[in-house]
């Protein structure tokens, strides 16, 4: 009789747990733009699996300005690709405003990328159609969806004049510097009112004070418009361009910088990320610095943890 109310006893509380687990993966994220779950992107390459992205989680909300960082393969361009549905993730969730990435199809699939991102790349000449002057580059997407021609010409009119490249409006790409070539990038990425626009690496071919033009005009574009901006880069200096850095390491969120202004003198705090699976990683600063190798020793006290190296030899 112990044994049959202990064995319901516990099945209650693995029910509870459960639907507890299950409250709290639901609510995770619930009110974001963006929300990334414990996403997977795994590629097969000559019969070989890599592991782009390795349960990433992220949560970007509305109207935020946020530089995602990372090295070479650490899985930041593969992010995008997702976000930008340009690619698909393997598992896990992926939501932006209310398109599950994950399952979206064809028409859905289109109309997400003609209507709730704008998408610009590092490559200047992806951007723009080298034909057309700067204001019917930003008018194209707006033909695309059936705006009317007056409606059209006054926001592309509106957007070089936020943008700070009104004097841009006729002419074409190939009269244009790299810094404009974006800024009319950027113009064309907001032409459709989009919730997020997604920049990949968008300074990487100009030099620090056409990069620092285009910074501003995403700023203006995010204060002005309220639309959130996500831009990737490999350029860990442009922390000090937006008020939130992720850094991502090996196919995971690692760290985040917050910035209450704008400048590399403006206030800071550094935080590791700590995953829905639990995980953190340590910076390779610290685990040098230690000498951390294998596994190490994790104490509780009040109001934090500690991280030693383990330094004794295992028993036999």
């Amino acid at each position: 009789m112990t044994d049959a109310k202990t064995t319901a006893a516990d099945l209650a509380s693995l029910e509870l747990e459960a639907e507890a687990a299950a409250k709290a993966r639901a609510d995770y994220g619930a009110d974001a733009l963006i929300l990334c779950d414990r996403l997977v992107r795994v590629f097969a390459a000559d019969g070989v699996e890599v592991q782009a992205l390795q349960g990433l989680d992220l949560v970007i909300q509305p109207g935020e300005l946020t530089a995602i960082v990372g090295a070479s393969g650490s899985g930041k361009s593969t992010l995008l690709n997702i976000l930008s549905g340009l690619d698909r993730p393997t598992a896990g969730r992926a939501r932006v405003v209310d398109h599950d990435l994950l399952t979206m199809k064809g028409r859905e699939r289109l109309r997400y990328r003609r209507e709730t991102v704008g998408f610009i790349w590092q490559q200047t000449g992806r951007n723009l159609l080298p034909y057309l002057d700067a204001q019917e580059n930003i008018e194209t997407p707006l033909r695309l969806a059936g705006v009317a021609r007056g409606a059209r010409r006054k926001r592309s009119h509106d957007l070089l004049e936020l943008l700070g490249i009104g004097y841009c409006a006729d002419r074409r790409p190939g009269q244009l510097s790299g810094g404009e070539q974006q800024r009319v990038a950027i113009g064309v990425a907001l032409a459709n009112r989009p919730k997020v626009v997604l920049a990949d690496e968008p300074t990487g071919e100009l030099d620090t004070a056409s990069a620092d033009t285009v910074f501003q005009a995403l700023r203006t574009a995010n204060e002005e418009l309220g639309v959130a901006v996500l831009v990737v880069t490999h350029d860990e200096n442009v922390s000090g361009q937006v008020p939130r850095t992720v850094q991502i390491r090996d196919g995971r969120t690692s760290s985040e910088v917050l910035r209450s202004g704008f400048g590399e003198r403006s206030p800071a705090q550094e935080f590791a990320l700590l995953d829905r699976a639990g995980r953190i990683q340590l910076p390779a600063e610290y685990v040098a610095a230690l000498d951390l190798r294998d596994r190490v020793r994790l104490g509780l006290e009040p109001e934090q943890i500690t991280v030693r190296a383990d330094r004794e030899e295992p028993t036999t």
